[in-house]
Parts: structure tokens; C-alpha cells; sequence
């Protein structure tokens, strides 16, 4: 009988397969990168051949490691797939967002998701930390980023980011709208930890004098600010859609602040998506496109 690699050498080489890094797989398994590649460098010795090939930046498979990995890969969605139908929870569906999205747009809108999903027990897990869809057992994240995300995940876009300056009408009721570039230099400012002024101000040929002003963890905070007129703040718009619609917050300047860490709504890759969980992704996407 063929002895089994020790299982904790096939985990850490699963992890790093799908990310092919092995910080990213430390971080997963919430363990030192050394350790990870110690284990990974324990099984290539045990089944005597290399599996990753070490680059610079990250990690490639060898031809020997990239058949093997699809094998363990399978045993480990098994053991996971049986272990659910152990102890299934078929309405229960887990998300891991930020604390802002949570409670700038998510929890806004889940009077309509409870009113066309009320069989769905929608579970939201706010951190500002990276959630692990095997460790934390979350079902769907939404993530601000570039794809590609991994090879092991579905990545459907929800909004664009586009940051607008916003300000509460009293905060500016002497001046007129678009606000002149002296006067949006000269209002107090509103920071949270994308620290996005500074860019802001010189795409305006504005001299940066972004630092001063009150500083806040979270936009959520910084936008909390805004409305009680504390300052103007720089935020995703779809973010205060609810509040420029009704007056509360106004676009201050016409400009629009564009990146490449658009929001996306992440799931696994897998060959059928519980039904659950499919709805989730369906009314995400559908409620997005609406408040875009």
C-alpha cells in the first residue's frame, strides 16, 4: 500500500497551487510564508520529484506538479463537499465585505433583497481583512481590485471606481457649483485610509494642500463626516448614490477620480453553484446594475 504524503504538505500545496504564491497561501492558512514553503519542500522530497518551479515573483507549476495538483485539488473539494452535506445549511449564505460597503450600499439595500429572498439567511461578515473563502468558510466577497483574482475564483464586476468630491449643502452655501479650485483648496478636507487627495488635487493643477483636515479609518466614517459638515470627503459615487439623489451630499467639482481598483463580487469556481448562493450573485448584479 502506497504511504499518504503527510496531510499537512498536500494542504499547503493545494493553497499555493491555487495562488501560485506562498505568501498569498500563508495568509490563507494563516501561517508564516517559511512555513508554507517547508511543508511544500517536505512533500516534493517524500514523493521524490519538484512540483513548483520558483520565480522571482511567485511560483509556476512543473508538468509532474500541475497533473498532481488537480488530483489533490478534487480530494480536497470532496472532503469539503462531504463534510456540507454532513451538516447542510442550504439557505445559509455567507459574505465577507468592508465595513464601508457594508454599511454605505449592503445593508441599504437588503430591504429589497429580504422582500424577493425572504427562503435566504444572507450572513455578512464586515472586516476590513482579506477573508479566506476555506478558512473563514464565507460563500461570496466582495473585493475592490484587479483581476485576475486566482484561478479558483468567479470575479463579476459590480461597479467601476469613480471618486467624486462630496460636501454637505451647508458646507459650501456661499459658493457656487462646480466650486472654483481656490475654494475647494481652501475647504477643510475629510481623509480616510485611501489617502486620495493629494492625487485628486494635482489631477486639478490644485497646490496640494490636502493634509490638513480631520482623518478617519474608514470612508464610511469620512462620508459620515461629510454629511454632518465637517469637511468634504472623496468617495466611490455608487457609495452615496442614496444622498446626492436626495440633496444631502452635493458633487462639489465635475471631476471624477478613475482607477483600476474597481468592485467585484467574487465566488468559487465551481462546476454547479448551490442554488442559494446563485440567487445571491443573481440579485447582486441585478440590484448593481440599477443603482449604477
Amino acid at each position: 500500500m502506497t504511504q499518504l504524503p503527510p496531510l499537512n504538505g498536500l494542504r499547503a500545496f493545494d493553497v499555493a497551487g491555487r495562488f501560485l504564491n506562498f505568501r498569498a497561501a500563508a495568509d490563507e492558512l494563516r501561517v508564516t510564508q517559511g512555513a508554507i514553503a517547508q511543508q511544500v519542500r517536505q512533500l516534493e522530497a517524500h514523493l521524490g520529484v519538484p512540483l513548483f518551479e520558483r520565480l522571482p515573483k511567485g511560483l509556476a507549476f512543473t508538468a509532474a506538479g500541475r497533473s498532481y495538483h488537480a488530483g489533490i485539488a478534487s480530494a480536497f473539494d470532496a472532503l469539503r463537499n462531504a463534510t456540507e452535506q454532513l451538516r447542510p445549511e442550504p439557505g445559509k449564505v455567507l459574505i465577507s465585505v468592508t465595513p464601508t460597503f457594508a454599511a454605505k450600499w449592503l445593508i441599504p439595500n437588503l430591504p429589497d433583497f429580504s422582500t424577493h429572498h425572504p427562503d435566504i439567511d444572507l450572513r455578512i461578515l464586515a472586516t476590513e481583512k482579506l477573508s479566506s473563502f476555506h478558512s473563514d468558510g464565507i460563500d461570496l466577497a466582495v473585493r475592490q481590485g484587479e483581476p485576475p483574482f486566482g484561478a479558483a475564483l468567479d470575479a463579476h464586476l459590480l461597479f467601476d471606481q469613480e471618486v467624486i468630491a462630496v460636501a454637505a449643502p451647508d458646507l459650501v452655501a456661499e459658493q457656487s457649483l462646480p466650486v472654483t479650485p481656490q475654494a475647494l483648496s481652501a475647504l477643510p478636507k475629510l481623509h480616510d485610509a485611501h489617502d486620495l487627495w493629494p492625487e485628486f488635487l494635482r489631477s486639478l493643477n490644485i497646490a496640494d494642500t490636502a493634509g490638513r483636515g480631520l482623518r478617519l479609518s474608514q470612508t464610511s466614517l469620512a462620508v459620515d463626516a461629510a454629511l454632518s459638515g465637517q469637511g468634504a470627503a472623496l468617495v466611490s459615487r455608487f457609495l452615496v448614490a442614496a444622498e446626492l439623489e436626495s440633496g444631502r451630499l452635493l458633487q462639489i467639482t465635475p471631476q471624477v477620480l478613475r482607477g483600476r481598483q474597481d468592485f467585484y463580487l467574487l465566488a468559487t469556481r465551481k462546476p454547479k453553484q448551490s442554488p442559494a448562493i446563485a440567487k445571491v450573485i443573481s440579485w447582486f448584479l441585478a440590484r448593481a446594475a440599477d443603482r449604477s
